[in-house]
C-alpha cells in the first residue's frame, strides 16, 4: 500500500487533531504570555511567560469546542456561501462558460500549456497582491477553464488554489506576516523585497511546471488522474469550441461582474474591507447578475440553494477546523508550545536555528492557521530568540514566513485553505496527494534562500 492510500478522510483527520489537540491540555502545563494592544491588535510581550492553573478540556468541552468552532468561523464559512452562490449565478447566465470558451477559441487549444502556466501566474498575482480569502470566490473559474483544456478539477486547484496560496504565503508585499512582522521588529515595512520577490516567483515557477507535468499526464492516462470521479457536473463545456462567442447579454454580466471585483478591491484597500463586507459584494454581484440575465425568482432562489449545497461540505470543513484553535484557546497551551519551542533554538547553532525555527513555525500554523494571529503570537518571542543567537530580524522574519507560508498549502486546520479547495469540489485527502511533493520542493527551495539570507548576514 502506497503512503496516500494511508491517509484518512479529511473528517477523520481532523478529528484526530481534535482528540490529539484535547490531551494535549492534559499533558502540557498552562501558561501564558502578557499581552499590550498595539494599533488595535493583540500583542505578545516577551519574556512575558507564566504558568497558570491547569485547564484541561473535558470530554464535554472537546465536543462544545465544535459549535464554538463553527461561531468563530462565521464569517469565513459565509463568504465561502456567498462565493458559491454569486458563482451559482454567473455560472447559470452561461457567462463563465461562454468567455472561456471564447477566450480558448481565440487562443487555441495547441497553446493548452501555455494558458496553465499563464493561469498559474494569474493566480499567484492574486494572492502576491489581492490577499486570500478574498480570492475565494474566483477559484471555480479555474475549474471550467482547466475542463475546457481538457484537464480536471485536481489541475484547476493547483492553478488557483496553489497560486493564490504560494503568492500569498510568500509575497514580498504580505500585510499580514511580513508587515506585522516588520512593524514588530521595527523596520521598514516590506523591507527586504528583493529577495523575497526572487523567492516567490521561483516558488510559482515551480508550480507551474508542476501543473504542466501533472497536466501531460492526465491527458495520457484520465482514469488514473487524481481528478477521476470527481463531481464536475455543471463546470465543463457543453458545445463544441468553435461554437463559442460572447453574447451582449454574457459582455454585460461580466462587466457587472467586474465592476463588483473592482468595488471590493477598492473597499479592502481603502476603507479596510474584509470578510463580511466581501461577503455582501458577492451576494450583491449575485442579484444583480441575476436580474440582468433575466432569470424569474424561482430560478434565482432554485440556483441559490443548489450553489449552497455544492460548496457547504466545504463551509463545514472550516468551521470544523476552527474547533481545534478554540480547543487550544481554552486550554491554554498555545503559548506553551511557543515558548518550549523558543527555549530549543536559543541552544542551537546559528544556521540550525535558522533551519529549526521554520520548522517551530510550521508546527505552530498547524495550531495558529491565521498568518497575522502567528505573527502576534510568535514573533516577538522568536525575535529576542533570534537577536540572541546572532540572526538578522529580517532573516527571523523570513524564517517566519516561510514556515508560515509555504505550509499553507498542505495545512487541513487553515479555513481559507479548505474553502477554496471546496468551490474547486476537490477533497482535502487527494489535494494532499497531489501537492504533497510540491511542498517539499518549495521548503528546500526556500530553506535554501534561507541559508543565504545567514550567510551573509541578510538585513
Amino acid at each position: 500500500m502506497k503512503w496516500y492510500e494511508k491517509i484518512p478522510h479529511p473528517v477523520a483527520m481532523l478529528f484526530g487533531i481534535i482528540i490529539l489537540a484535547t490531551l494535549m491540555s492534559y499533558l502540557l502545563p498552562a501558561g501564558l504570555y502578557e499581552r499590550e494592544l498595539i494599533d488595535g491588535r493583540q500583542r505578545v510581550i516577551p519574556n512575558s511567560y507564566s504558568l497558570i492553573d491547569a485547564t484541561p478540556i473535558g470530554l464535554m468541552g472537546m465536543f462544545n469546542a465544535l459549535s464554538k468552532g463553527f461561531k468563530l468561523a462565521s464569517d469565513i464559512i459565509f463568504v465561502v456561501f456567498a462565493g458559491g452562490i454569486m458563482f451559482g449565478m454567473l455560472e447559470k447566465s452561461k457567462m463563465i462558460e461562454n468567455t472561456v470558451g471564447a477566450i480558448i477559441k481565440n487562443m487555441g487549444l495547441e497553446r493548452k500549456y501555455l494558458i496553465v502556466i499563464v493561469m498559474t501566474f494569474v493566480f499567484g498575482a492574486l494572492g502576491v497582491f489581492v490577499g486570500y480569502e478574498n480570492n475565494i470566490a474566483l477559484v471555480p473559474i479555474a475549474a471550467v477553464l482547466s475542463l475546457a483544456l481538457g484537464g480536471d478539477l485536481i489541475l484547476a486547484a493547483g492553478i488557483s488554489v496553489g497560486g493564490i496560496t504560494v503568492g500569498f504565503g510568500l509575497s514580498p508585499f504580505n500585510p499580514y506576516t511580513v508587515g506585522i512582522g516588520h512593524q514588530i521588529a521595527e523596520m521598514p515595512i516590506f523591507s527586504g523585497a528583493t529577495l523575497r520577490s526572487v523567492l516567490c516567483l521561483m516558488a510559482l515557477s515551480m508550480l507551474a511546471f508542476y501543473n504542466v507535468r501533472y497536466f501531460k499526464k492526465a491527458l495520457n492516462n484520465p482514469s488514473k488522474s487524481l481528478g477521476y470521479g470527481l463531481d464536475a457536473s455543471g463546470l465543463g463545456l457543453t458545445k463544441d469550441i468553435q461554437a463559442y462567442f460572447m453574447t451582449s447579454n454574457n459582455w454585460l454580466v461580466l462587466a457587472i461582474f467586474l465592476a463588483g471585483l473592482g468595488m471590493m478591491l477598492f473597499g479592502i484597500f481603502r476603507h479596510g474591507w474584509y470578510l463580511i463586507e466581501i461577503s455582501s459584494i458577492f451576494i450583491m454581484i449575485a442579484i444583480v447578475v441575476g436580474i440582468a440575465a433575466g432569470m424569474s425568482s424561482r430560478e434565482m432562489s432554485e440556483t441559490t440553494l443548489k450553489s449552497i449545497a455544492i460548496v457547504a461540505p466545504g463551509a463545514f470543513m472550516v468551521g470544523y477546523a476552527t474547533s481545534i484553535r478554540v480547543i487550544l484557546e481554552s486550554g491554554n497551551i498555545s503559548d506553551t508550545i511557543a515558548f518550549e519551542l523558543s527555549n530549543i533554538l536559543v541552544e542551537l547553532p546559528i544556521y540550525a536555528s535558522a533551519f529549526l525555527m521554520s520548522i517551530a513555525q510550521s508546527i505552530m500554523n498547524l495550531f495558529i492557521p491565521s498568518g497575522s494571529g502567528q505573527a502576534l503570537a510568535t514573533l516577538p518571542i522568536m525575535i529576542p530568540v533570534g537577536d540572541l543567537v546572532g540572526l538578522t530580524r529580517q532573516t527571523t522574519i523570513l524564517a517566519f514566513q516561510i514556515g508560515d507560508g509555504v505550509t499553507n498549502i498542505i495545512n487541513p486546520t487553515l479555513g481559507g485553505l479548505i474553502a477554496m479547495l471546496s468551490m474547486c469540489r476537490v477533497p482535502f485527502d487527494r489535494w494532499l496527494r497531489f501537492i504533497f511533493p510540491l511542498c517539499g520542493w518549495i521548503l528546500i527551495l526556500a530553506w535554501g534562500f534561507l541559508m543565504f539570507a545567514v550567510a551573509t548576514g541578510w538585513a
